[in-house]
């Protein structure tokens, strides 16, 4: 487990999953036919007990300034918080799946996590993905450590 620091919110656009698991792969193929590719677009998965138990998954990819054309889109829009986060990266993920559902366990166990936080997968590429929780309020000020992204 390692630690992570968002210099600054991510916007994202969002296609909310049919269901979990299995309306993953289709909420993100939603999202990849709307927006155009982009070598620098980021891509997360956003996810959190919704009120009746069941797991709300956001397939999410991070707005770009060319995006201009698609601010008026239906699309749902999320924003990934500023600040520290506990992670576990899984690399070749898709040779690994069963990690991932193991690695939110592991950091959802974590005391400094925020209670009402979000579970988020940040997809580096097609091969590798790193789970992460927001820490809690009382727990963000031990950044020092952290690795930070700009």
């Amino acid at each position: 487990m390692d630690s992570f620091t968002f210099q600054h919110d991510i916007e994202t656009f969002c296609v909310t999953a049919t269901s979990f698991p299995d309306g993953i792969e289709a909420a993100f193929s939603e999202l990849r036919a709307i927006l155009p590719p982009h070598e620098n677009r980021h891509f997360y998965g956003i996810s959190w007990r919704g009120e009746d138990g069941n797991i709300i998954y956001k397939a999410a990819a991070e707005v770009l300034d060319s995006d201009e054309n698609f601010m008026h889109h239906d699309l749902q829009r999320f924003t990934i918080k500023t600040g520290p986060y506990n992670t576990f990266y899984i690399p070749d993920f898709r040779n690994h799946m069963a990690e991932i559902p193991k690695a939110f366990e592991l950091l959802l166990k974590q005391h400094e996590v925020d209670p009402n936080g979000y579970c988020l997968e940040w997809y580096f590429d097609d091969k590798d993905v790193k789970c992460m929780v927001p820490l809690g309020k009382e727990y963000q000020s031990f950044t020092g450590l952290n690795k930070e992204y700009n």
